[in-house]
């Protein structure tokens, strides 16, 4: 199981700004516990040689994250609408 590593302090503002901090809370305890979880509806997103994937916070946002593999552990850099 890999490490989650945290986001940067503006995007927890931006997370808890839209009400999420809880259903962020809950989507990072299953992402370090198996990142195959329904839920969270993992996805490579595009350019996949970028290799970022996006998980679900909700229906309407996702956070952002890479692997770093040397530590393993998962870095969330971003969270936003899905639909912007």
């Amino acid at each position: 199981m890999p490490s989650v590593i945290g986001p940067s302090e503006r995007v927890l503002k931006y997370i808890a700004k839209r009400g999420l901090t809880k259903k962020y809370e809950k989507q990072i305890v299953l992402l370090s516990e198996n990142l195959q979880h329904p839920s969270l509806n993992v996805e490579l997103i595009e350019p996949k040689s970028d290799k970022i994937y996006s998980f679900r916070i909700d229906k309407q946002f996702r956070g952002f994250f890479i692997f770093i593999s040397e530590k393993n552990s998962i870095k969330i850099f971003d969270a936003n609408d899905h639909y912007h």
